[in-house]
C-alpha cells in the first residue's frame, strides 16, 4: 500500500522529468530582468600626450602618442545568462542618461596614436594637448524571474576627452594638469592654475 501512496503522489505533481529540466533550464536564462546599480564612479584616465607641439605652416602640429601600454576595455564580470555583456552596458547607459551610448565589448581606448593640426589666428604661444578617456565603474545586481539575483561589476566609459589650449588657460582636471607640466612654461598659468 506504501508504494500505491508514493506513486499516486508523484502522479499527482503532474511534472515528467524532461518537464522539469525545461523549466530549469527556463529559469536560469531570464533576459528581461531589473537592474539595482550601486557603487557608480567616475574617473578621467589621461590615454596620450605629445612629446612637442610646433608651429609650423601657419597652424600648430603634434603627434598624440599613447602615455603607457594601458589599454583600456570594456569589460561585465557575471553578465547574466542569456544578456550578455553588450545588453549590461547598454542598460548602464540608459540608467545614467548619457548622451551617446557607453563604449562596448568590442571597443578600445589607449593604444591610438593621433597627428593634429590647428591653425589658430591670433599671436604665436606655447599650448598644450592630450587625450583622456571618461572611465564609469559600477556594481549590479540583476533580478529576473524566479532565478537568485546576479550580482556583477561593469567598467567601461562614456567619453573620449581632451582638449588643445593656450598655456595662458588654467588646467582643469589630473590629465590636462600632467600636459600642462610636460608642454607649458613652468610659470604659465596652466601649471600654476593661476
Amino acid at each position: 500500500m506504501a508504494v500505491v501512496v508514493l506513486g499516486v503522489g508523484s502522479a499527482g505533481c503532474g511534472v515528467t522529468a524532461g518537464e522539469s529540466r525545461l523549466s530549469a533550464d527556463a529559469a536560469t536564462i531570464c533576459a528581461h530582468g531589473t537592474y539595482a546599480w550601486s557603487g557608480i564612479r567616475h574617473v578621467e584616465r589621461l590615454t596620450g600626450l605629445p612629446d612637442r607641439i610646433t608651429y609650423a605652416d601657419g597652424g600648430y602640429q603634434g603627434v598624440i602618442e599613447p602615455v603607457s601600454g594601458t589599454v583600456y576595455r570594456p569589460t561585465v564580470t557575471h553578465p547574466p545568462k542569456g544578456v550578455g555583456a553588450a545588453r549590461v552596458i547598454k542598460a548602464l547607459g540608459t540608467h545614467l542618461k548619457t548622451d551617446n551610448p557607453l563604449a562596448g565589448p568590442s571597443e578600445t581606448a589607449g593604444h591610438e596614436k593621433t597627428d593634429f593640426f590647428n591653425e589658430i589666428a591670433g599671436p604665436r604661444q606655447p599650448y598644450y594637448a592630450w587625450d583622456a578617456v571618461d572611465l564609469i565603474e559600477a556594481d549590479f545586481t540583476y533580478t529576473c524571474g524566479l532565478n537568485q539575483p546576479v550580482h556583477g561589476h561593469v567598467h567601461t566609459w562614456d567619453t573620449y576627452a581632451g582638449a588643445f589650449l593656450p598655456c595662458s588657460e588654467p588646467s582643469e582636471g589630473a590629465p590636462a594638469k600632467v600636459a600642462a607640466v610636460k608642454l607649458c612654461p613652468a610659470e604659465s598659468p596652466a601649471v600654476t592654475g593661476a
